[in-house]
């Protein structure tokens, strides 16, 4: 399970949705206090699920078309998320009064869809393999 890429890349995606968001600010206020994303119900919640779906990833290195379509839908909730992030950051017709600076907690989710693509691509690669060993047989 460790041996294989995928799963150092699902990990890495989990440290950066998970781990690193309790210390990185996704902006900060005019006021100068930092704001995470513990502070809205909505970034807590779709945090929480795609932390789920990474460690249900993770766990079903078994059955790869599964971790596959996990990973997909991780990819969308983070995109979903940083919809959300760049939403609140313009709030459409500019940028919003109460933040003042953007953080570096907001692109997390782009790296973390990297690491989700970059994971994918190493469970296609496998299934490809076992697919042509199946054919050989």
């Amino acid at each position: 399970m460790i041996q294989r890429i995928q799963t150092l890349y699902l990990l890495l995606a989990f440290v950066t949705t998970s781990i690193l968001l309790f210390f990185i600010p996704l902006w900060i206020l005019k006021d100068g206090t930092e704001f995470y994303f513990m502070q809205s119900q909505a970034y807590t919640i779709i945090l929480g699920l795609n932390t789920a779906l990474t460690l249900l990833s993770v766990v079903s290195y078994k059955k790869r078309q599964n971790q596959f379509v996990v990973g997909r839908l991780n990819i969308i909730l983070n995109l979903i998320l940083l919809g959300l992030f760049v939403y609140r950051s313009l709030n459409l017709s500019g940028e919003t009064p109460a933040v003042s600076e953007k953080g570096i907690g907001m692109f997390l989710p782009v790296l973390a869809i990297v690491f989700l693509v970059l994971a994918n691509k190493a469970i296609k690669k496998d299934e490809d393999l076992v697919k042509s060993v199946d054919r050989l047989r």
